[in-house]
Protein backbone atom coordinates (compact mmCIF):
# COMPACT_ATOMS: atom_id res chain seq x y z
CA UNK A 1 0.00 0.00 0.00
CA UNK A 2 1.34 3.42 -0.98
CA UNK A 3 0.30 5.62 1.91
CA UNK A 4 -0.37 9.25 1.10
CA UNK A 5 -0.23 10.65 4.63
CA UNK A 6 -3.13 12.80 3.44
CA UNK A 7 -6.09 12.73 5.85
CA UNK A 8 -9.69 12.64 4.66
CA UNK A 9 -13.10 12.25 6.26
CA UNK A 10 -14.23 8.82 5.09
CA UNK A 11 -17.63 8.64 6.82
CA UNK A 12 -19.73 9.85 9.72
CA UNK A 13 -22.25 8.27 12.07
CA UNK A 14 -25.10 9.58 14.21
CA UNK A 15 -27.05 8.14 17.12
CA UNK A 16 -30.22 10.03 18.10
CA UNK A 17 -32.05 9.10 21.33
CA UNK A 18 -35.67 8.16 20.56
CA UNK A 19 -37.25 10.52 23.12
CA UNK A 20 -37.70 14.22 22.38
CA UNK A 21 -38.95 17.13 24.50
CA UNK A 22 -40.80 19.97 22.77
CA UNK A 23 -40.58 23.54 24.03
CA UNK A 24 -44.24 23.36 25.06
CA UNK A 25 -43.59 20.29 27.21
CA UNK A 26 -40.48 21.85 28.72
CA UNK A 27 -42.25 25.13 29.53
CA UNK A 28 -45.18 23.32 31.13
CA UNK A 29 -42.82 21.42 33.44
CA UNK A 30 -40.68 24.47 34.25
CA UNK A 31 -43.63 26.71 35.00
CA UNK A 32 -45.13 24.09 37.30
CA UNK A 33 -41.82 24.04 39.19
CA UNK A 34 -41.87 27.85 39.38
CA UNK A 35 -45.43 27.88 40.75
CA UNK A 36 -44.58 25.29 43.39
CA UNK A 37 -41.41 27.14 44.41
CA UNK A 38 -43.14 30.50 44.70
CA UNK A 39 -45.97 28.98 46.72
CA UNK A 40 -43.56 27.20 49.08
CA UNK A 41 -41.57 30.42 49.60
CA UNK A 42 -44.50 32.84 49.62
CA UNK A 43 -43.70 34.27 53.05
CA UNK A 44 -40.05 35.01 52.22
CA UNK A 45 -41.06 36.46 48.87
CA UNK A 46 -43.68 38.65 50.57
CA UNK A 47 -41.06 39.92 53.02
CA UNK A 48 -38.71 40.74 50.17
CA UNK A 49 -36.08 38.28 51.40
CA UNK A 50 -35.98 36.39 48.11
CA UNK A 51 -37.20 37.14 44.61
CA UNK A 52 -39.97 35.06 43.05
CA UNK A 53 -38.99 32.83 40.15
CA UNK A 54 -40.23 33.93 36.76
CA UNK A 55 -42.02 31.57 34.35
CA UNK A 56 -40.68 30.72 30.91
CA UNK A 57 -42.47 30.61 27.56
CA UNK A 58 -42.17 28.96 24.17
CA UNK A 59 -41.84 32.40 22.55
CA UNK A 60 -38.97 33.39 24.86
CA UNK A 61 -37.04 30.17 24.15
CA UNK A 62 -37.41 30.32 20.39
CA UNK A 63 -36.54 34.01 20.18
CA UNK A 64 -33.48 33.58 22.42
CA UNK A 65 -32.08 30.47 20.76
CA UNK A 66 -33.97 29.17 17.74
CA UNK A 67 -34.46 25.86 19.56
CA UNK A 68 -37.82 24.10 19.26
CA UNK A 69 -37.08 20.64 20.68
CA UNK A 70 -34.29 18.43 22.00
CA UNK A 71 -33.59 14.70 22.18
CA UNK A 72 -32.79 13.26 25.61
CA UNK A 73 -31.79 9.95 27.17
CA UNK A 74 -34.49 10.19 29.86
CA UNK A 75 -37.54 12.35 29.22
CA UNK A 76 -39.85 11.51 32.14
CA UNK A 77 -37.50 12.52 34.95
CA UNK A 78 -36.47 15.76 33.28
CA UNK A 79 -40.12 16.79 32.96
CA UNK A 80 -41.00 15.78 36.52
CA UNK A 81 -41.11 19.06 38.54
CA UNK A 82 -39.89 17.17 41.59
CA UNK A 83 -36.80 15.80 39.82
CA UNK A 84 -35.91 17.89 36.74
CA UNK A 85 -32.80 15.85 36.01
CA UNK A 86 -32.22 12.67 33.98
CA UNK A 87 -32.33 9.44 35.96
CA UNK A 88 -29.90 6.92 34.51
CA UNK A 89 -29.36 3.75 36.53
CA UNK A 90 -25.75 3.10 37.47
CA UNK A 91 -24.42 0.04 35.71
CA UNK A 92 -22.12 -2.67 36.96
CA UNK A 93 -18.48 -2.13 35.99
CA UNK A 94 -18.64 -5.18 33.74
CA UNK A 95 -21.51 -3.67 31.73
CA UNK A 96 -21.03 -1.24 28.88
CA UNK A 97 -21.50 2.28 30.24
CA UNK A 98 -24.27 4.46 28.80
CA UNK A 99 -21.85 6.96 27.26
CA UNK A 100 -19.85 4.20 25.59
CA UNK A 101 -23.06 2.54 24.43
CA UNK A 102 -24.31 5.51 22.43
CA UNK A 103 -20.80 6.23 21.18
CA UNK A 104 -20.50 2.68 19.87
CA UNK A 105 -23.81 3.01 18.01
CA UNK A 106 -22.62 6.15 16.21
CA UNK A 107 -19.21 4.58 15.50
CA UNK A 108 -20.73 1.42 14.04
CA UNK A 109 -22.78 3.53 11.63
CA UNK A 110 -19.65 5.37 10.47
CA UNK A 111 -17.74 2.12 9.99
CA UNK A 112 -20.60 0.60 8.00
CA UNK A 113 -20.86 3.69 5.79
CA UNK A 114 -17.13 3.45 4.98
CA UNK A 115 -17.19 -0.33 4.50
CA UNK A 116 -14.60 -0.57 7.24
CA UNK A 117 -14.14 -3.40 9.75
CA UNK A 118 -13.09 -2.58 13.34
CA UNK A 119 -9.85 -4.48 12.71
CA UNK A 120 -8.94 -1.81 10.13
CA UNK A 121 -9.07 1.04 12.67
CA UNK A 122 -5.94 2.07 14.56
CA UNK A 123 -7.27 4.47 17.19
CA UNK A 124 -10.35 5.84 18.94
CA UNK A 125 -10.58 9.37 20.30
CA UNK A 126 -13.52 10.12 22.57
CA UNK A 127 -13.97 13.87 22.16
CA UNK A 128 -16.80 15.27 24.26
CA UNK A 129 -17.65 18.04 26.70
CA UNK A 130 -18.41 15.93 29.78
CA UNK A 131 -16.94 12.49 30.42
CA UNK A 132 -18.88 9.96 32.44
CA UNK A 133 -15.81 9.26 34.57
CA UNK A 134 -12.12 10.18 34.73
CA UNK A 135 -10.80 6.65 34.00
CA UNK A 136 -10.63 4.13 32.45
CA UNK A 137 -10.92 6.42 29.44
CA UNK A 138 -14.26 6.30 27.65
CA UNK A 139 -12.34 5.92 24.39
CA UNK A 140 -10.72 2.71 25.59
CA UNK A 141 -14.10 1.27 26.57
CA UNK A 142 -15.51 2.18 23.14
CA UNK A 143 -12.40 0.68 21.52
CA UNK A 144 -12.91 -2.56 23.47
CA UNK A 145 -16.62 -2.75 22.65
CA UNK A 146 -15.94 -2.28 18.94
CA UNK A 147 -13.10 -4.81 18.90
CA UNK A 148 -10.39 -2.40 17.77
CA UNK A 149 -6.75 -3.33 18.37
CA UNK A 150 -4.90 -0.06 18.82
CA UNK A 151 -5.13 2.80 21.27
CA UNK A 152 -7.62 5.32 22.54
CA UNK A 153 -7.84 8.36 24.77
CA UNK A 154 -10.32 11.02 25.87
CA UNK A 155 -10.15 14.70 25.09
CA UNK A 156 -12.33 17.54 26.34
CA UNK A 157 -12.38 20.99 24.78
CA UNK A 158 -16.08 21.51 25.56
CA UNK A 159 -18.15 22.35 22.47
CA UNK A 160 -15.07 22.30 20.21
CA UNK A 161 -14.05 18.77 21.18
CA UNK A 162 -15.04 17.09 17.89
CA UNK A 163 -13.14 19.49 15.63
CA UNK A 164 -10.14 19.33 17.95
CA UNK A 165 -10.44 15.55 17.70
CA UNK A 166 -10.58 15.68 13.90
CA UNK A 167 -7.37 17.73 13.75
CA UNK A 168 -5.69 15.33 16.19
CA UNK A 169 -6.77 12.36 14.07
CA UNK A 170 -5.63 14.12 10.89
CA UNK A 171 -2.24 14.81 12.47
CA UNK A 172 -1.83 11.10 13.26
CA UNK A 173 -2.48 10.30 9.61
CA UNK A 174 -0.15 13.05 8.39
CA UNK A 175 2.62 11.73 10.64
CA UNK A 176 2.03 8.11 9.65
CA UNK A 177 1.22 7.09 13.23
CA UNK A 178 -2.27 5.87 12.27
CA UNK A 179 -4.11 5.17 9.03
CA UNK A 180 -7.70 5.06 10.31
CA UNK A 181 -8.96 6.96 13.38
CA UNK A 182 -12.45 7.16 14.88
CA UNK A 183 -13.43 10.42 16.57
CA UNK A 184 -16.47 9.67 18.72
CA UNK A 185 -18.49 12.37 20.49
CA UNK A 186 -21.14 11.00 22.87
CA UNK A 187 -22.86 13.98 24.46
CA UNK A 188 -25.25 13.38 27.36
CA UNK A 189 -25.55 17.08 28.04
CA UNK A 190 -28.85 16.69 29.89
CA UNK A 191 -26.79 15.57 32.88
CA UNK A 192 -24.86 18.83 33.24
CA UNK A 193 -27.75 21.20 32.50
CA UNK A 194 -29.59 23.03 35.28
CA UNK A 195 -33.18 22.35 34.23
CA UNK A 196 -34.39 24.78 36.93
CA UNK A 197 -32.60 27.80 35.45
CA UNK A 198 -34.88 29.92 33.26
CA UNK A 199 -32.02 31.34 31.19
CA UNK A 200 -30.50 27.99 30.22
CA UNK A 201 -32.97 25.15 30.91
CA UNK A 202 -33.81 24.87 27.19
CA UNK A 203 -30.31 24.86 25.71
CA UNK A 204 -29.01 21.30 25.52
CA UNK A 205 -29.88 17.89 24.08
CA UNK A 206 -28.35 14.40 24.01
CA UNK A 207 -26.80 12.65 20.98
CA UNK A 208 -23.68 10.83 19.77
CA UNK A 209 -21.67 11.33 16.59
CA UNK A 210 -18.66 9.64 15.00
CA UNK A 211 -16.21 10.77 12.33
CA UNK A 212 -13.86 8.34 10.59
CA UNK A 213 -10.62 10.06 9.55
CA UNK A 214 -8.39 7.99 7.25
CA UNK A 215 -5.45 8.07 4.89
CA UNK A 216 -6.72 8.86 1.39
CA UNK A 217 -5.14 5.64 0.13
CA UNK A 218 -7.71 3.47 1.90
CA UNK A 219 -10.72 5.80 2.04
CA UNK A 220 -13.86 4.98 0.04
CA UNK A 221 -14.34 6.87 -3.22
CA UNK A 222 -17.01 9.15 -1.83
CA UNK A 223 -14.96 11.02 0.78
CA UNK A 224 -13.98 14.54 1.84
CA UNK A 225 -10.44 15.85 1.54
CA UNK A 226 -9.31 17.74 4.63
CA UNK A 227 -7.82 20.90 3.15
CA UNK A 228 -6.73 22.39 6.44
CA UNK A 229 -7.52 22.59 10.13
CA UNK A 230 -6.94 25.28 12.72
CA UNK A 231 -7.53 25.42 16.47
CA UNK A 232 -7.59 28.37 18.85
CA UNK A 233 -8.24 28.82 22.57
CA UNK A 234 -8.60 31.92 24.75
CA UNK A 235 -9.32 31.60 28.47
CA UNK A 236 -12.71 32.83 29.63
CA UNK A 237 -14.98 32.22 32.63
CA UNK A 238 -18.11 33.16 30.68
CA UNK A 239 -18.99 29.51 30.06
CA UNK A 240 -18.13 27.27 32.98
CA UNK A 241 -18.90 24.02 34.80
CA UNK A 242 -17.09 23.50 38.13
CA UNK A 243 -18.13 19.90 38.71
CA UNK A 244 -15.23 17.58 39.51
CA UNK A 245 -13.73 15.16 42.00
CA UNK A 246 -12.29 17.97 44.13
CA UNK A 247 -15.83 19.11 44.99
CA UNK A 248 -15.81 16.53 47.78
CA UNK A 249 -12.93 18.46 49.35
CA UNK A 250 -15.27 21.44 49.81
CA UNK A 251 -18.59 19.74 50.65
CA UNK A 252 -20.25 22.98 51.74
CA UNK A 253 -20.38 24.15 48.09
CA UNK A 254 -20.61 20.78 46.34
CA UNK A 255 -24.25 21.32 45.35
CA UNK A 256 -23.99 24.96 44.26
CA UNK A 257 -25.41 25.94 40.84
CA UNK A 258 -21.93 26.39 39.38
CA UNK A 259 -21.42 22.62 39.53
CA UNK A 260 -23.70 22.55 36.48
CA UNK A 261 -23.55 24.53 33.25
CA UNK A 262 -23.47 28.30 33.74
CA UNK A 263 -22.81 31.07 31.23
CA UNK A 264 -22.94 34.79 30.63
CA UNK A 265 -24.81 34.50 27.35
CA UNK A 266 -24.58 38.10 26.16
CA UNK A 267 -20.84 38.25 26.82
CA UNK A 268 -20.32 34.95 25.02
CA UNK A 269 -22.21 36.20 21.97
CA UNK A 270 -20.31 39.49 21.88
CA UNK A 271 -16.87 37.91 22.27
CA UNK A 272 -17.14 34.61 20.40
CA UNK A 273 -18.72 35.81 17.14
CA UNK A 274 -15.79 38.10 16.13
CA UNK A 275 -13.24 35.55 17.36
CA UNK A 276 -14.72 32.76 15.25
CA UNK A 277 -15.29 34.94 12.18
CA UNK A 278 -11.72 36.25 12.26
CA UNK A 279 -10.21 32.76 12.57
CA UNK A 280 -12.26 31.45 9.65
CA UNK A 281 -11.27 34.34 7.40
CA UNK A 282 -7.60 34.04 8.39
CA UNK A 283 -7.68 30.35 7.46
CA UNK A 284 -9.36 30.95 4.11
CA UNK A 285 -6.55 33.38 3.30
CA UNK A 286 -3.88 30.90 4.40
CA UNK A 287 -5.46 28.07 2.42
CA UNK A 288 -6.10 30.38 -0.57
CA UNK A 289 -9.83 29.74 -0.47
CA UNK A 290 -12.23 32.49 -1.47
CA UNK A 291 -14.60 32.59 1.54
CA UNK A 292 -17.46 33.62 -0.76
CA UNK A 293 -16.93 30.37 -2.68
CA UNK A 294 -17.60 28.13 0.31
CA UNK A 295 -20.52 25.95 -0.72
CA UNK A 296 -21.68 25.15 2.78
CA UNK A 297 -20.95 26.04 6.41
CA UNK A 298 -21.61 23.36 9.01
CA UNK A 299 -21.43 25.55 12.08
CA UNK A 300 -21.69 24.78 15.77
CA UNK A 301 -25.37 24.47 16.69
CA UNK A 302 -25.62 26.60 19.83
CA UNK A 303 -27.55 29.71 18.86
CA UNK A 304 -29.26 30.62 15.60
CA UNK A 305 -28.33 34.29 15.94
CA UNK A 306 -24.63 33.54 16.34
CA UNK A 307 -24.62 31.31 13.28
CA UNK A 308 -26.42 33.91 11.17
CA UNK A 309 -23.89 36.60 12.05
CA UNK A 310 -20.83 34.38 11.59
CA UNK A 311 -22.09 33.10 8.23
CA UNK A 312 -22.77 36.66 7.06
CA UNK A 313 -19.26 37.80 7.99
CA UNK A 314 -17.70 34.84 6.18
CA UNK A 315 -19.87 34.66 3.06
CA UNK A 316 -20.46 38.39 2.71
CA UNK A 317 -24.23 38.01 2.61
CA UNK A 318 -27.13 36.63 4.62
CA UNK A 319 -26.82 32.85 4.41
CA UNK A 320 -29.84 30.74 3.60
CA UNK A 321 -30.63 27.30 4.99
CA UNK A 322 -28.79 25.64 2.13
CA UNK A 323 -25.54 27.52 2.72
CA UNK A 324 -25.67 27.21 6.52
CA UNK A 325 -28.02 24.38 7.51
CA UNK A 326 -29.59 24.23 10.96
CA UNK A 327 -30.22 21.18 13.14
CA UNK A 328 -30.45 23.31 16.27
CA UNK A 329 -34.24 23.54 16.02
CA UNK A 330 -34.81 19.81 16.60
CA UNK A 331 -31.58 18.75 18.36
CA UNK A 332 -30.87 21.88 20.45
CA UNK A 333 -27.25 22.49 21.47
CA UNK A 334 -25.53 19.11 21.50
CA UNK A 335 -22.15 20.59 22.41
CA UNK A 336 -19.30 19.10 20.36
CA UNK A 337 -21.67 17.00 18.25
CA UNK A 338 -23.65 19.90 16.75
CA UNK A 339 -21.52 20.77 13.72
CA UNK A 340 -21.00 17.05 13.03
CA UNK A 341 -24.76 16.43 13.02
CA UNK A 342 -25.16 19.28 10.54
CA UNK A 343 -22.41 17.80 8.34
CA UNK A 344 -23.78 14.25 8.62
CA UNK A 345 -27.32 15.23 7.65
CA UNK A 346 -26.51 17.91 5.06
CA UNK A 347 -23.62 16.88 2.82
CA UNK A 348 -24.91 14.26 0.38
CA UNK A 349 -26.09 16.80 -2.22
CA UNK A 350 -22.69 18.42 -2.68
CA UNK A 351 -20.69 17.50 -5.79
CA UNK A 352 -17.04 16.95 -6.55
CA UNK A 353 -14.97 20.09 -6.01
CA UNK A 354 -17.42 21.72 -3.60
CA UNK A 355 -15.70 23.14 -0.53
CA UNK A 356 -17.15 23.61 2.91
CA UNK A 357 -16.30 24.31 6.52
CA UNK A 358 -16.99 22.35 9.69
CA UNK A 359 -16.62 24.75 12.61
CA UNK A 360 -17.31 24.46 16.31
CA UNK A 361 -16.81 26.91 19.16
CA UNK A 362 -17.60 27.22 22.84
CA UNK A 363 -16.25 27.15 26.37
CA UNK A 364 -12.62 27.83 26.82
CA UNK A 365 -13.10 29.88 24.73
CA UNK A 366 -12.26 27.41 21.98
CA UNK A 367 -12.67 27.34 18.20
CA UNK A 368 -11.94 24.54 15.74
CA UNK A 369 -12.12 24.77 11.95
CA UNK A 370 -11.97 21.92 9.42
CA UNK A 371 -12.03 22.93 5.75
CA UNK A 372 -13.08 20.10 3.44
CA UNK A 373 -13.56 19.45 -0.28
CA UNK A 374 -15.78 16.79 -1.84
CA UNK A 375 -13.92 14.38 -4.11
CA UNK A 376 -14.95 13.88 -7.73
Amino acid sequence: MNWTNRPVIAATGLYTPPESISNAELVESFNEYVARYNEAHAAAIGMGDIDPLQPSSVEFIEKASGIKARHVIDKASILDPEIMCPRIAERDNEQLSIMAEIGVKAAQQALEAAGRAPADVDAVLCAASNMQRPYPAMAIEIQQALGIDGFGFDMNVACSSATFGIQTAADYVRAGNARSVLVVSPEITSGHLNWRDRDSHFIFGDVATAVLVEDAAIAPENHWEILGTKLKTVFSNNIRNNFGFLNRAAPETASDPDKLFVQEGRKVFKEVVPMVSALILQETERLQIDPHSLRRLWLHQANAGMNRLIAHRVLGHEADGDESPTVLDTYANTSSAGSIIAFHKHNSDLVGGDTGLICSFGAGYSVGTVFVRKTD
